[in-house]
């Protein structure tokens, strides 16, 4: 069968994959980089997985938890060879890449979890950060946990926006004042 992409070869193959894993801001899962490696028409999802396996196995890339995350050794290597990749498909993958790396950037800036107390009820924490420090933080009581996950959906949703109302209600002028 005809391939009628600019990557070919295995080699290139992983080149591409520690390309593509250099410019993530974190760890990411095997879906996420395969939609990422496969930009280019010549790569077929079973080499991209043998040679996804090759740079486990040779101390390029770490999985943990299901995870893809770059090495020291992968970085290093990557950086000295990734000029070999075709510049359109560089070009394709740089795009790709910067969505997902905004993406990992903007969800590692927001927490959410829940406890459930000795009562039984969920106390949940919410909080966001702006890359440099925490700014906001929330403690909130749920009447069920269902409540709580909903709660930290919406937020890790639209963080931001909750943000600025809440800072639009707390400047509000009082009128009391």
């Amino acid at each position: 069968m005809d391939r009628f992409g600019f990557i070919r070869e295995k080699l290139d193959i992983k080149i591409l994959i520690l390309f593509i894993i250099r410019r993530l801001p974190g760890e990411v899962g095997e879906g996420k980089l395969s939609s990422l490696i496969l930009v280019d028409d010549g790569i077929n999802y079973f080499d991209y997985m043998e040679c996804l396996s090759e740079l486990e196995r040779t101390g390029h890339i770490i999985i943990r938890d299901g995870k893809y995350r770059i090495t020291a050794k992968g970085d290093r290597n990557g950086e000295a060879i990734e000029s070999s990749i075709p510049y359109s498909v560089r070009s394709k993958a740089e795009r790709a890449v910067s969505e997902l790396a905004a993406e990992m950037r903007r969800n590692a800036m927001i927490g959410t979890s829940h406890v459930i107390d000795k009562n039984g009820s969920p106390i949940i924490e919410l909080s966001l950060s702006d890359g440099m420090g925490e700014i906001l933080s929330l403690h909130l009581l749920a009447s069920s946990e269902e409540e709580a996950k909903m709660i930290e959906s919406n937020f890790r949703f639209g963080a931001e926006s909750i943000y600025n109302k809440i800072i639009e209600i707390l400047l509000e002028k009082n009128e009391e004042e």
